[in-house]
């Protein structure tokens, strides 16, 4: 009884403390001023919730470091003054890219692209500067500068189970009338948006064309130029379900085929020096079928969760490389250690986190090798290949 008591006590001081904590800083559900922002932690998960949502235009991005410029979306607390201004801002490393509703690289997104983003303060001795602008004023969001998720229309509507349905449709004007839907029922009122001769209809396994656009079709879009001109221009509209399907589909192996030729990428938890021992927590923002990869031996997944003796010659097997925040890799080819995975364990999910840990003993420990550094692994079943060389830091430094 006692130990019954005192575990329901410790559970309510711990959602005690939660609930306390999240008093504790502003967000975009609880905008009291006089609270501050969330401000990140080194070497730990953000909490749920405690991200700032800033949408905009992708303008200009730096694929080797993460970076990118948004054009920021306009909106009634702003003056016309500070209209259309960039945020200059760079992806955490455990920071997520969605496009076409999977994970994605930010190369893969179109310049031009409208975006939903989740982003965090900038560190507190970044002092870079923002982007110049006319007469050097800045977006109110300029101090945002830490990215957690990034994605576009299509993968921020139907990840909140919502899609739009044609009101109407004028083909000569070049114009869409739409109503977001949740649930078969409207979400706010019915918006505007125009068509180009440009604008890419998906249907099925190919294309249509703007005549086959119909009244009370459900229908997925990305945008461009958004609230310039109105809602924003539509550039490709995924018309039914078939074609949405496929454009997941094509992205998710773009997604798969990038991360198997770059490693997982994760952060350090821990090290035990003796029997050389790293243990490291993976990121989100992955395709999961990747981490059943993590299991093969000879061919043949044995399964997880899994737990192995450190000389096991059974034991799946692989390699770790030190990463950058960027999660650029020095020359992964050569500067790999590795050995067996002794453990594969699911642990409590956290924003930013896949869920998924891994030991691994080594043959030899690195010096990037410590906990918070990132890294990155790649299973024994993954071929190791030379990136192209602005991709390895290796001779940059």
């Amino acid at each position: 009884m006692v130990r019954w008591l005192m575990a329901i006590f410790l559970i309510c001081s711990a959602l005690s403390a939660e609930a306390e904590d999240r008093s504790a800083f502003r967000t975009d559900d609880n905008n009291d001023k006089k609270l501050p922002w969330f401000q990140l932690i080194e070497g730990k998960f953000p909490p749920e919730n405690s991200a700032h949502a800033i949408s905009g235009e992708l303008i200009k991005q730096d694929h080797l470091e993460r970076r990118f410029h948004l054009r920021v979306d306009r909106n009634d607390s702003q003056d016309r003054g500070i209209f259309d201004l960039p945020l200059d801002a760079v992806m955490l490393p455990y920071g997520a890219i969605y496009y076409n509703g999977a994970p994605a690289a930010i190369q893969d997104i179109p310049l031009g692209t409208h975006l939903h983003g989740l982003f965090y303060l900038r560190a507190p001795e970044d002092k870079s500067t923002a982007p110049e602008s006319p007469n050097n004023r800045v977006t109110p969001d300029v101090n945002f500068r830490r990215c957690f998720q990034l994605e576009d229309d299509f993968s921020h509507y139907s990840r909140l189970n919502q899609i739009w349905k044609i009101d109407g449709l004028d083909v000569a004007g070049k114009k869409l009338t739409v109503t977001l839907h949740e649930d078969g029922a409207p979400v706010g009122k019915s918006k505007i948006f125009d068509l180009l001769s440009s604008t890419q209809v998906k249907l099925g396994n190919g294309f249509g064309s703007l005549e086959s656009l119909e009244i009370r079709q459900f229908v997925q879009f990305n945008l461009t130029w958004a609230t310039l001109y109105g809602p924003g221009r539509i550039t490709d509209v995924w018309v039914d379900e078939p074609s949405r399907k496929l454009a997941f589909q094509l992205q998710q192996e773009r997604h798969r085929n990038h991360v198997r030729e770059r490693g997982l990428a994760g952060w350090v938890d821990a090290v035990e020096d003796e029997p050389q021992i790293v243990t490291i927590t993976f990121f989100g923002g992955v395709d999961p079928s990747l981490f059943d990869e993590l299991t093969i031996v000879n061919e043949q997944p044995i399964g997880w969760p899994l737990s192995r003796e450190p000389r096991d010659q059974k034991a799946p097997k692989g390699t770790i490389a030190v990463a950058r925040e960027s999660l650029m890799t020095y020359d992964p080819v050569n500067d790999r250690k590795g050995g067996n995975i002794i453990e594969i364990e699911k642990v409590p999910m956290e924003p930013g986190s896949s869920g998924v840990r891994i030991k691994v003993q080594c043959d030899m420990l690195l010096e990037g090798f410590r906990p918070r550094r990132i890294v990155r692994f790649y299973p024994a079943s993954w071929k190791v290949i030379a990136l192209p060389r602005e991709e390895q830091i290796f001779g940059r430094e």
